[in-house]
């Protein structure tokens, strides 16, 4: 696969990004597989481009010393505290989530932050504030300084509901019918439009507030 990859990024007209970790989570994964240990200084020896890789997880120590050559783009989901303890369950808690990504910038590796899944919990005002007070905080200066903000409204559909239900039977039921309505197909739900909008100007004004303009690739 990563030769495939290599070969379309070498054909390229111009330097592309390829997200890899779409389908699990590479850093979780690693711990297991080895793989990143392979395929980043592998990537930056052979192709032109950039990989990147989303995580919740902070079992970063082994990338650090990786050459990278700056090719690898290591991003990191936050959430408030209440959401990682009570739905992101078995996932690193923030503040390790915060110091593996001032580590992977102090190795070199360009970084980006995507705050995701946004939750409309009922507190989420003061839930969304607190982390960005945190991040304010605990972010290094390189950090913020380089990074690139995705922010990602939760969507949500019946499948992952029957498979939420049986693997975390405690878990907060997080569809809502009051806040979310249909998207897409029969069965998919985000949250509605006037909420939504609220949301997105809510966070923007908060995160500026706090980051002094923060590059925000896109609000979705």
């Amino acid at each position: 696969m990563l030769d495939k990859l290599i070969k379309t990024a070498q054909k390229a007209a111009k330097p592309l990004t390829y997200e890899i970790g779409s389908n699990s989570d590479l850093v979780l994964e690693n711990t297991i597989t080895g793989n990143l240990e392979w395929v980043i200084p592998e990537f930056a020896k052979r192709a032109k481009g950039f990989l990147t890789f989303p995580t919740k997880f902070d079992m970063i120590d082994s990338l650090l010393s990786l050459n990278h050559q700056g090719k690898t783009i290591f991003g990191m989901s936050l959430n408030p505290e209440e959401i990682i303890a009570g739905i992101e369950l078995g996932t690193a808690p923030l503040f390790r989530r915060i110091e593996a990504v001032n580590k992977m910038c102090g190795a070199g590796y360009p970084v980006g932050i995507l705050i995701a899944p946004i939750i409309l919990t009922e507190h989420w005002k003061t839930q969304y504030i607190r982390l960005f007070d945190i991040m304010a905080q605990k972010l290094s200066p390189e950090v913020k300084k380089i990074m690139v903000l995705e922010v990602i409204f939760m969507t949500y559909s019946f499948v992952h509901r029957a498979i939420n239900a049986e693997a975390f039977p405690c878990a907060p039921a997080l569809y809502d019918r009051e806040l979310m309505t249909g998207r897409g197909g029969r069965g998919k739900y985000c949250y509605r439009a006037g909420l939504k909008e609220e949301a997105e100007q809510f966070i923007r004004k908060e995160l500026d507030r706090r980051l002094q303009h923060p590059s925000i690739l896109y609000i979705c």
